[in-house]
């Protein structure tokens, strides 16, 4: 009997998007698992031609496999459509985005001792995205949305994922001491959640003194849960711990769908010059095959990246810092080295 070959919606995105999904690809397909690819397109260029950055068929095709790897899309700042990531997390009620941070051997500079798993609410909060001007050029306003469900929700993930991983400890991350009723509702539900978990252990830490703590002792953390807003803040903070958002990779988990997506963003001052960082968009091809089920080879993937760092020998321009000795390679050419590292 032929092995399962997995149907995955694959969206290049734009800027360094098509670089480092093609880099991601070629290291998945690497590893033996097959894939039928079903290349979907979002973002600026297919605004411009269909009026949308986030046509309708993108999310159906999403729907008919039920997984997507998805590189970055350019936001526009200040003015434009709104955000495609955040489009699709809406449209497809992917409540849950997971960011891991771990340390990678060999990396100088950076923690050693970081091994963190950020759980953000990914649908409510400031990101839905009500705002107007209260007075033109004067006075604007933005609503912030909490609710019972979405809290719920979000942090029965975090602490199934620490019992589903053998993570110790999940800390509740808030504001309830200023924003007391939206942030006290998610606070009172955690506290509701943690107690159906005996097993886990529960804390919680305001937002502010979780950045320093973070900053001082971040081995003393596990699995924090947060709102949306924080949540994005703190996932970029804990990148910035293990080398920088070129290594940290990211998921949007829903009740039945999921995509999986780098943290950083198009960098489209770089973009086809063949100079970004794969890393993690190969991690997040690797946490999109332990969703699949394909738990051995995105150990094989996460180990092969683990190697090369290891080894120090050759390094893309965003960790040259760490590396100085290192040979500096581009976007395939790190593809190439981590295939050649995959037992």
């Amino acid at each position: 009997m032929g092995q399962t070959s997995y149907h995955v919606t694959l969206i290049p995105g734009d800027g360094i998007g098509p670089e480092v999904i093609e880099a991601s690809r070629k290291v998945l397909e690497a590893t033996g698992v097959r894939f039928d690819w079903d290349v979907q397109h979002a973002g600026a260029a297919v605004a411009e031609r269909e009026g949308t950055p986030l046509p309708e068929a993108v999310l159906d095709s999403i729907r008919a496999n039920g997984v997507a790897l998805k590189g970055p899309v350019t936001t526009p700042i200040g003015s434009g459509f709104r955000s495609v990531n955040v489009g699709i997390r809406k449209a497809l009620d992917l409540y849950a985005n997971v960011r891991p941070a771990l340390t990678l051997p060999g990396l100088p500079g950076v923690r050693s001792d970081v091994d963190l798993i950020v759980v953000r609410e990914n649908t409510e909060g400031l990101y839905v995205g009500i705002e107007h001007e209260v007075i033109p050029d004067v006075a604007a306003e933005a609503t912030r949305i909490i609710t019972r469900r979405a809290s719920e929700r979000v942090v029965r993930y975090a602490f199934e994922y620490a019992r589903r991983n053998g993570r110790r400890e999940v800390t509740a991350v808030h504001k309830a001491n200023i924003l007391k009723i939206t942030d006290g509702l998610f606070l009172k539900v955690a506290r509701e959640v943690a107690a159906t978990y005996p097993d886990i252990a529960y804390r919680e830490m305001i937002i502010d003194a979780m950045c320093m703590q973070l900053v001082v002792q971040p081995e003393a953390y596990d699995v924090l849960v947060l709102t949306n807003l924080f949540g994005d803040i703190v996932s970029d903070l804990c990148a910035g711990l293990v080398g920088g958002l070129g290594v940290a990779p990211g998921a949007n988990i829903g009740e039945t769908l999921a995509v999986f997506e780098p943290v950083h963003g198009s960098a489209p001052d770089i973009a086809g010059k063949d100079v970004a960082n794969p890393t993690a968009t190969i991690l997040t091809g690797a946490l999109m095959l332990r969703h699949l089920g394909e738990r051995e080879a995105a150990a094989r993937v996460e180990a092969a990246v683990a190697a090369v760092a290891r080894e120090g020998r050759a390094t893309t321009a965003d960790l040259r810092s760490c590396q100085p000795n290192a040979r500096l390679i581009g976007t395939q050419a790190m593809a190439d080295e981590i295939i050649r590292h995959l037992s």
